[in-house]
């Protein structure tokens, strides 16, 4: 993994343009037109900036690029193509010189993105998968392409709210027929089956009562759930209530149509949680008729978790799927990592491809120093076949610069005992 300052990709194409020495920046000191910009600060005389191209850094029009016609030096205002409204005082911009559109330079800055992507990730940690003593094999989350290490929860202070071998029976709506099911279920004896009957509205709920609990020093609501419909988060919650009827609501996050999904809900205010008396399941929103199973729900202190490494030799990718056009592919077990990991939450430590940046505030992913260098060498590069352009010695700017990108590159960490997700 490479250490980024979180540059922008504003900040990232200004270092671009310093280095080309192509590029200045400044803010317009009088309002201007829906066709004109005004800075009576800019040097040079008439037509001095015809052909340039401004790139407007703040303001209404903040991220628009427009080429300019017309340059009058005594008023320093800047004309350009007609856009939807004034271009006000005060604010910030980039004068790019003919030939070099900040736009360009902006795919010049994602290509660099391309061109390292293998050898740079963004660093992840993922908690999204849990093992159930079952199961060998599972789908790797979304947005990891990289995998070096995996890890198993070992010890953690947690506090078992309902084990859902029993069947919620306190209130239960009347489009609800809940049971305790033995066949489809994740741990303990049975999960919780609720039928939903295509009448249920929003709002309906189900709920138990449960021995009096202190969750004050708990942070993560932590459960098994499955729908037979998929869901967006927030679809279907579960309510956490004390003696006085106040709750506390926690969204069920998206769900894949029949697939069991292991859930981690944040508690916004452990502190109020002191006397918790009730698990409430809620239908918030109107599905139609569907089936959904719920086990294990327990409260977890987050911090107190001490992790394990699982051995290299007892997991491997599978990536067959992909081949076939899968979005992912899947995490398998060996007999002895499946023994080792038991039922336990894991942690994938790994990394995902850069992202490209598609506005002026987004950061980078990828070390600045190589991202400005790669993209100063194709800008250069392409005004060296330009002859207009080559006046300055642009070959040999873009040479420079592409030795520069290569000792970036190489100081760059090589990464060890990776294994590729695609």
């Amino acid at each position: 993994m490479a250490i980024t300052q979180n540059k922008t990709l504003e900040d990232l194409r200004k270092a671009v343009g310093r280095n080309l020495g192509k590029m200045v920046t400044g803010t317009t000191t009088a309002t201007g037109t829906n066709t004109t910009a005004r800075d009576t600060k800019l040097f040079g005389g008439d037509d001095e900036y015809n052909g340039s191209y401004i790139r407007l850094t703040s303001g209404t029009y903040d991220g628009t690029t427009h080429r300019i016609t017309d340059y009058t030096a005594s008023t320093g205002t800047m004309t350009f193509a007609q856009m939807g409204g004034t271009v006000a005082s005060s604010v910030t911009y980039e004068l790019w010189e003919n030939g070099f559109d900040p736009d360009v330079i902006d795919e010049y800055i994602n290509q660099s993105m391309w061109e390292i992507t293998g050898r740079v990730y963004d660093p992840v940690e993922n908690l999204g998968l849990h093992t159930d003593r079952i199961n060998a094999r599972w789908e790797i989350p979304s947005g990891i392409e990289m995998i070096q290490d995996i890890y198993y929860r070992d010890k953690f202070t947690v506090k078992e709210l309902h084990n859902c071998n029993t069947a919620f029976d306190e209130s239960v709506d009347s489009d609800f027929t809940i049971t305790a099911n033995t066949e489809e279920y994740k741990t303990g004896s049975a999960s919780n089956k609720i039928v939903i009957a295509d009448g249920a509205s929003a709002g309906d709920t189900a709920s138990d009562t449960i021995t009096t609990v202190n969750l004050e020093k708990y942070d993560y609501i932590e459960f098994w759930i499955k729908s037979t419909v998929a869901t967006s988060a927030g679809n279907l919650k579960l309510h956490l209530v004390d003696a006085g009827g106040i709750e506390e609501s926690l969204d069920v996050p998206a769900l894949t149509a029949d697939t069991w999904k292991y859930c981690r809900v944040a508690l916004s205010n452990p502190e109020d949680n002191t006397a918790i008396t009730q698990i409430r399941f809620e239908y918030d929103s109107d599905l139609g008729a569907c089936v959904v199973y719920l086990d294990d729900i327990k409260a977890v202190k987050n911090d107190t978790a001490t992790w394990e490494k699982l051995p290299r030799d007892t997991w491997r990718i599978d990536k067959e799927g992909t081949l076939q056009g899968a979005s992912t592919a899947d995490l398998v077990l060996s007999d002895r990592g499946r023994a080792l990991a038991s039922y336990r939450l894991l942690k994938i430590v790994g990394g995902d491809k850069p992202a490209e940046l598609s506005s002026d505030s987004d950061t980078t992913e990828v070390p600045e120093r190589f991202v400005t260098a790669y993209a100063t060498a194709l800008a250069a590069q392409a005004g060296s076949i330009r002859q207009e352009l080559d006046t300055d010695g642009m070959r040999t700017l873009a040479g420079f610069w592409h030795n520069k990108a290569a000792e970036a590159r190489n100081a760059m960490p090589f990464l060890t005992n990776v294994r590729m997700v695609r």
